[in-house]
């Protein structure tokens, strides 16, 4: 399968958070090639600030970010530029009051022909009826 991987997914496979170990085996499955990961232009990005606000709260510690943002970056998925999509991207959150870059990675999934795997209840919630958006939970 391919999938489009949001970053709070990655986070999961170095921090302790609620179903890591499925992200682990989603990580692992596209390591063996069973799966194929795409991600965003920015995920490096929104991976690095998450992991220094972990360092800020003390849920990892300080000078970790560095190293964890190096392991993450090993196993990145396939980076795709999506600012093409960004009018799209709005329109979707302006309507359903969820972040553009949450959209971003929706309307890359959109383009791609494959489904959205996020960690974020609000996202799973606010789209319900979105076939395209896989909760890391039922996975």
């Amino acid at each position: 399968m391919k999938y489009v991987l949001d970053a709070n997914v990655a986070l999961r496979w170095f921090l302790p958070e609620p179903h890591a170990d499925k992200a682990l085996i989603l990580r692992d499955d596209a390591r063996q090639g069973i799966h194929e990961l795409l991600t965003t232009d920015f995920f490096p990005y929104e991976v690095a600030n998450a992991l220094t606000r972990a360092e800020r709260r003390r849920a990892i510690p300080q000078g970790q970010a560095e190293v964890l943002l190096a392991d993450i970056l090993m196993d990145c998925p396939s980076i795709h530029n999506v600012f093409h999509l960004l009018e799209d991207a709005t329109k979707i959150s302006s309507a359903t009051r969820t972040s553009v870059y949450d959209m971003l990675y929706l309307q890359l999934a959109e383009e791609q022909d494959c489904q959205f795997v996020t960690a974020d209840r609000g996202i799973v919630n606010a789209h319900a009826n979105n076939p395209r958006i896989i909760d890391l939970a039922t996975l």
